[in-house]
């Protein structure tokens, strides 16, 4: 595969004549291929019928049909086809302390000027209680098209690999007031009885093999509320704890702009639809950065107890990066 002497030259520029600019920033460089649990892809469905499953990873079967129709482009003549049900890897996510940190390219800081927000974790001396912010970057990354796993596979994500989202250019990314645009809902979670319903939505993500409940769309599970959407986290407990809850807000913020649509049920067979309100079992996380975990992925608000440890570590290992699976329901045809 040839690469494209812009592209190189790019790479070099960043890589070998800004050194000192890079030294607070850290990251790698994602294998496609040796840092990509595989396995992630399933439990895979046919027609309602689960012909591959995932031990570690369940998920609730939302299409039990045994066929579907679907209009077929170009005239619109509705055509039977077979439901597929499916997990893919689409997109990458950093969450970072340092501003224009781009985690999962290396390392690269691609500037430091007009960087607002920069990221922190500090102690509350009045309640003892750490809080934190980060700035988030999506990537759009539909690796199986790429990579060309499946041949000519319809259901597939077919974008192109590039930079979607920077937070540091988002005003609201910073500023719980004026995130209220987005969120006027944020109000109503301000409250205990809320709050407590999210140890609710913790266990149904962590036990039940399935995923934090979408009825509970405000909880984040054992992380925390998602509310307000931005980089403001008011209990930290941990990086890892942090960075996923920071991942949740800023996903659930990109389906309230319109960026994010929904891929599973009944109304995702033919085409993608508007999802204002995140469905939280659509998601799954597979941490890349500062260790790259291959054994498996974490559902959405999931307790991150039992595999945090040394996934955490001064210096180099303080930012973060994952790679975002979505479910995808499918019509076949």
């Amino acid at each position: 595969m040839k690469i494209h002497k812009g592209i190189l030259k790019t790479f070099l520029f960043f890589f070998l004549c800004t050194p000192q600019s890079q030294a607070k920033c850290v990251g790698k460089m994602i294998n496609p291929i040796s840092d990509i649990c595989w396995k992630c892809i399933f439990p895979l469905r046919i027609a309602g019928l689960e012909v591959v499953s995932n031990s570690k990873n369940g998920d609730k079967a939302l299409v039990r049909n045994p066929i579907c129709w679907c209009p077929r482009p170009p005239f619109g003549e509705e055509l039977p086809g077979i439901p597929i049900s499916f997990w893919e890897p689409v997109r990458l996510v950093d969450v970072t302390r340092e501003p224009y940190c781009m985690v999962s390219m290396g390392g690269t800081q691609l500037s430091r000027e007009g960087a607002k927000g920069r990221g922190h974790v500090t102690v509350n001396t009045d309640t003892v209680q750490k809080n934190s912010f980060y700035q988030a970057h999506w990537y759009i990354y539909p690796i199986i098209y790429w990579l060309e796993v499946f041949m000519d596979f319809i259901c597939l994500d077919t974008s192109s690999i590039d930079i979607a989202y920077l937070t540091e250019l988002d005003p609201l990314w910073n500023d719980d007031k004026k995130a209220f645009i987005l969120n006027p809902e944020a109000s109503l979670f301000a409250n205990p009885i809320a709050q407590m319903a999210c140890a609710a939505d913790c266990i149904t993500a962590s036990i039940t093999k399935s995923v934090a409940s979408d009825v509970l769309f405000w909880c984040n599970g054992c992380q925390g509320g998602l509310y307000p959407f931005t980089g403001t986290i008011n209990a930290h407990s941990g990086g890892v704890q942090a960075s996923l809850l920071i991942a949740g807000k800023f996903m659930a913020k990109l389906h309230r702009e319109g960026l994010l649509w929904g891929t599973t049920g009944l109304n995702s067979l033919c085409i993608k639809h508007p999802m204002p309100i995140m469905r939280k079992s659509q998601y799954r996380f597979q941490m890349l950065y500062p260790v790259v975990d291959t054994d498996g992925c974490h559902d959405f608000g999931a307790s991150e107890v039992s595999w945090q440890a040394l996934r955490e570590y001064p210096y180099k290992g303080e930012d973060f990066a994952y790679l975002v699976w979505r479910k995808r329901d499918c019509c076949l045809l």
